[in-house]
């Protein structure tokens, strides 16, 4: 996700294949602060996932060559974006398949510790 001033909206859809998409509510006094929510996105389904400003995203393929489509509402701003770790006990996401390959960028993301506040948007 994006910091503010540059936290952005993302529609994400997948074009070819099957992914679990998830997104993370990361708001300062939301309601639903760290809880997450998945989809299953295919070709098949047809289904696309709206992300809105304040909340993580990520995805797990779940066949090969998967091709995915983002539509967002900020151009990337790489010393704005904000990570975490996929595995986070915290956040406990319930992934379909075991986690087995991370980009190097992935590896790097936080932790979520008890004294992270969240995102002011």
């Amino acid at each position: 996700m994006q910091l503010p001033p540059y936290a952005e909206t993302k529609i994400v859809s997948c074009l070819k294949g099957a992914v679990f998409d998830v997104v993370i509510d990361m708001r300062h006094g939301s309601k639903t602060f760290l809880l997450w929510h998945g989809e299953k996105l295919s070709e098949k389904n047809r289904k696309s996932l709206i992300v809105p400003e304040g909340f993580a995203h990520g995805f797990q393929a779940l066949t090969n060559n998967c091709e995915i489509i983002y539509f967002v509402t900020e151009p990337y701003t790489p010393n704005a974006e904000q990570g975490i770790n996929v595995q986070d006990k915290r956040i406990g996401i319930k992934w379909p398949l075991e986690i087995t390959c991370l980009s190097e960028k992935d590896k790097k993301n936080m932790f979520i510790n008890d004294d992270y506040d969240g995102v002011l948007l």
